[in-house]
């Protein structure tokens, strides 16, 4: 599903327009990334959190030569699935 298609769906399941579900969905990442950027987390119960994760410097190989090079340290987001949409994804519905 692209971004299109989950506007649609959203503006179809909250029975509102494809704009306004579109600034819901654009509102939605603007929060999230926020939250993350200024070293906090978003908790949905029931869905999922999303976390900032740190990677430490590592060394690594360059494919083309296979060279040792080194990784600079870096933050990236890990997203930790709740239970019930571990359920959902494996059939079960809660």
């Amino acid at each position: 599903m692209n971004k299109t298609e989950l506007v649609q769906s959203l503006a179809a399941a909250t029975d509102q327009s494809q704009a306004a579900a579109a600034r819901a969905l654009e509102a939605l990442t603007r929060i999230v990334s926020d939250e993350l950027a200024s070293g906090g987390e978003v908790v949905i119960p029931g869905f999922g959190s999303f976390k900032r994760a740190e990677r430490a410097e590592r060394t690594g190989r360059n494919p083309q030569t296979g060279a040792a090079m080194t990784i600079a340290a870096s933050t990236s987001v890990k997203f930790v699935p709740g239970a019930a949409l571990k359920s959902a994804v494996n059939g079960k519905r809660e």
